[in-house]
């Protein structure tokens, strides 16, 4: 099952981003895809806001991942760099600890990935508008895509 979503405003975006953030709980993944500049990075700033998180987020692009600590552990990850490599990167370790992680560019490493989570793609339909397509992978987030839709 897919579920779809117009955003009009970066607000809008945001205002999703930290209702999503309420429902999370440890061990829980998302994945982001989306063209460069359709909000990856804005919706995962607003997440890690909805988590507790007081710390500046930004892109860990050029670090892989970052860390951050709040009302539970957040795990941001950018994988883009990662597409020539086949190195393990002790994901296991990091996908199953008590961290909520968000995985920016996540097919590169689909083979890697829990086979439970939620894939977010994002995509620029105008200047301020995004469509966003959830799918839930598994019964935990089958609910929470319902309960984030109401």
């Amino acid at each position: 099952m897919r579920y779809e979503k117009i955003m009009y405003s970066q607000d809008e975006t945001e205002q999703f981003a930290l209702k999503l953030a309420n429902l999370l709980q440890a061990q829980d993944m998302i994945t982001l895809e989306g063209d460069l500049g359709a909000g990856k990075t804005t919706f995962t700033k607003a997440l890690a806001q909805g988590l507790g998180i007081t710390r500046t987020v930004n892109s860990p692009t050029f670090t892989i991942m970052k860390q951050y600590e709040g009302r539970l552990p957040f795990n941001h990850l950018d994988v883009y760099r990662l597409a020539e490599s086949v190195e393990d990167l002790g994901w296991d370790e990091l996908f199953y600890g008590d961290a909520v992680s968000v995985i920016e560019w996540a097919h590169l490493i689909e083979p890697d990935l829990p086979q439970e989570r939620l894939a977010i793609e994002i995509y620029r339909i105008g200047e301020q508008e995004r469509r966003f397509v959830l799918i839930p992978h598994g019964k935990r987030y089958e609910a929470l895509c319902e309960e984030l839709m109401k």
